[in-house]
């Protein structure tokens, strides 16, 4: 049995009880663990979600195509802030039209699976990360804002959860209205 099945019979306890992740630092488990609940949550509010909901904005709040694309988007720049790299111009376009159905008019699923894609890539550099690299400064944005490596991925970890709920919220009251 490996540290993420559950021994017991239902459903699994949140990521974090379920044991640490192979070849995921001590240190940056924690990250790891908030970035895979979120990949439960996310696959669970968004099953069956309707596509034609997916960039209403139920009470002026942001869409829940919003945060499919934000949770995507917010990872990618803040572990490339981490790795101590400048935003590119792909990912200066994306930020500029998070919140847009964009060109290709992506579906739930679509949008989803994107996350998950961001999400393995993430926990992948979280696998090759150094310990002891994570107090080392880094810089944010184009106003330079100092962070560390640490404060960095423990942003991702959070701002990614912060998403989720208010992803949760705007799902619920989208499916209770519909």
């Amino acid at each position: 049995m490996t540290s993420h099945q559950n021994p017991e019979p239902g459903p699994l306890p949140e990521v974090w009880l379920r044991g640490p992740l192979p070849n995921v630092p001590a240190l940056l488990q924690p990250v790891a663990h908030a970035l895979l609940q979120a990949r439960d949550e996310v696959e669970a509010l968004t099953d069956n979600f309707p596509d034609q909901l997916l960039w209403t904005r139920p009470g002026g709040v942001a869409s829940a195509g919003f945060h499919l694309q934000h949770l995507a988007g917010i990872l990618d720049r803040l572990f490339t802030y981490a790795r101590g790299e400048a935003l590119n111009v792909s990912q200066l376009d994306y930020l500029k039209h998070e919140g847009t159905a964009m060109v290709s008019a992506p579906t739930s699923r679509d949008l989803v699976a994107a996350f998950h894609r961001q999400i393995d890539q993430s926990l992948n550099e979280l696998r090759t990360m150094n310990e002891a690299i994570l107090t080392q400064p880094r810089v944010v944005g184009r106003g330079r804002l100092p962070s560390t490596v640490l404060g960095l991925l423990f942003h991702a970890a959070e701002h990614t959860q912060r998403h989720v709920g208010q992803l949760l919220v705007t799902i619920k009251v989208q499916r209770n209205s519909w």
